[in-house]
């Protein structure tokens, strides 16, 4: 049932939005919502088949016919192969587009335009799903916020979640990634954003998008697409980011450590619990402890903080927030053993910046203890694949790690990074997951320090739930 707060379709303005054609189907006939999982459809949603990597969701359009769904998107070319006919006895709605994902985006940008409910947009090469954890926090100190769940940052995803836009929320806070040129664009045209925010340019996705000045370039069109007086929040301490705010005519909020930085910090304290630092607001400063480590971390705190700011949220509110910000799992989520084995599970994904990041955090963390880190591929390089994997392995060997575990493709190019850099062989070990996992049981000692890293295909994740269970520790 519509609750009041829910924004009803009816046909004709799924085909103004789509401008796709009706086949059958009355005009009037109304639906709840747009749905695209055959397992989880109402009968009273509009049913989109997107054709994925895995499945085409027109290989379950009777399915959801049967479940009492009145109404399909399809793509025009497999119209032939549907029981058009049968549908339209049924009085089953059914609409035609040339692409159902492109569809999907455009019933997604209709309704966020319907409901006018300012967008926060995040996007960036490291950080971004931490920024948008942080920052829904933070804004949900004021208003009724919605944000991007889960992994939901691409072309559909993102209108997935301006879909669950309703007339009782009052904020979004929406992630937007990409991995070829062009789809920032659509993805800012879906959701049209009222701020940008981008954290960092580094070398991931080079596979398809080149180089770091096309990373730049993807990742500007962000800004390009604010709605007309939206603000901009960039990152002043990475080079190529500062630079966009000499190239836009929206106003913009920087963040960092720079002085120049409108939001930014000082007195940065890392702490095996933590980080804390002194937070610096246009007309307040305050303390702020983070119960995450890494340097890295006080970055997606200030681009946070610089949304707060720029939406009215109180500088002790956008303080609660950024305190009460608990990582996803798999990005630098801490776990302790009973007999005092540090295990660092940053497993959700890797590209150079974030591996050196992780790298330098565990350094920190260990104190005077003893190191090893397991490392798994990093994907989509392209060109630069492996000299960017000799570069793992050469800061693994410069932080002093004590023991270097590697898995994957490109494990000889981080072990020849690591020996170049002076690294012993006998503190090096290449293997599958398993034979890494074996090692790690043979080898930690009380009060170690292991970090398992590596893209989310390399499924390092597995080593670290092989870890828990050595361990004793609980998982979910």
């Amino acid at each position: 049932m519509v609750d009041g707060q829910t924004l009803p379709w009816i046909l004709s303005e799924i085909l103004q939005a789509t401008g796709g054609e009706l086949v059958c189907g009355d005009q009037m006939q109304g639906f709840e919502n747009i749905g695209i999982d055959s397992r989880g459809i109402s009968p009273r949603d509009m049913f989109v088949a997107i054709v994925g990597d895995v499945h085409d969701g027109h290989m379950f359009a009777n399915d959801v016919v049967q479940q009492g769904v009145g109404g399909l998107i399809v793509n025009r070319e497999k119209i032939a192969d549907l029981p058009i006919a049968e549908w339209q006895a049924q009085q089953i709605a059914c609409v035609a587009v040339a692409d159902t994902t492109r569809a999907l985006g455009d019933l997604a940008a209709f309704h966020r335009s319907r409901t006018d409910v300012p967008v926060a947009a995040i996007t960036g090469s490291n950080g971004k799903t931490t920024t948008r954890q942080m920052t829904a926090q933070v804004v949900a100190q004021k208003y009724n916020t919605l944000a991007t769940i889960s992994n939901y940052n691409n072309q559909i995803g993102v209108p997935l979640t301006l879909l669950r836009l309703t007339r009782e929320y009052e904020q979004a806070v929406v992630e937007l990634g990409t991995n070829s040129p062009g789809e920032i664009a659509r993805l800012a045209q879906i959701c049209a954003p009222d701020i940008g925010v981008i954290t960092n340019i580094g070398p991931a996705h080079l596979e398809g998008l080149g180089s770091l000045d096309g990373v730049m370039r993807e990742k500007e069109q962000l800004i390009k697409h604010l709605k007309a007086g939206g603000k901009a929040v960039l990152n002043a301490d990475d080079r190529r980011v500062y630079q966009m705010a000499s190239r836009t005519d929206r106003d913009v909020l920087l963040f960092g450590l720079s002085k120049n930085a409108g939001i930014r910090a000082s007195a940065v304290n890392e702490k095996t619990s933590g980080i804390s630092f002194s937070l610096h607001l246009p007309n307040e400063r305050l303390t702020v402890d983070l119960s995450v480590p890494g340097h890295f971390m006080v970055l997606n705190a200030l681009a946070a903080a610089a949304v707060g700011n720029l939406l009215k949220v109180p500088a002790q509110e956008i303080k609660a927030g950024l305190e009460a910000f608990q990582p996803a799992w798999g990005r630098m989520d801490i776990f302790q053993t009973e007999n005092g084995i540090h295990i660092i599970d940053d497993t959700y994904n890797a590209n150079p910046e974030s591996m050196k990041a992780a790298i330098t955090t565990l350094r920190t963390l260990r104190r005077n203890s003893r190191s090893l880190f397991v490392a798994g591929d990093m994907l989509e390089l392209g060109a630069q694949t492996e000299a960017l994997h000799k570069q793992v392995g050469a800061w693994a060997a410069a932080a002093n790690i004590d023991k270097l575990l590697i898995n994957g493709e490109f494990a000889n190019a981080v072990v020849a990074g690591a020996i170049n850099a002076k690294m012993k062989h006998a503190d090096i070990f290449t293997g599958t997951r398993d034979e890494l996992l074996d090692t790690l049981k043979q080898t930690l000692k009380p009060g170690d320090w292991v970090l398992i890293k590596g893209s989310r295909g390399a499924r390092m994740d597995t080593v670290v739930k092989g870890l828990k269970s050595w361990a004793g520790i609980k998982q979910d």
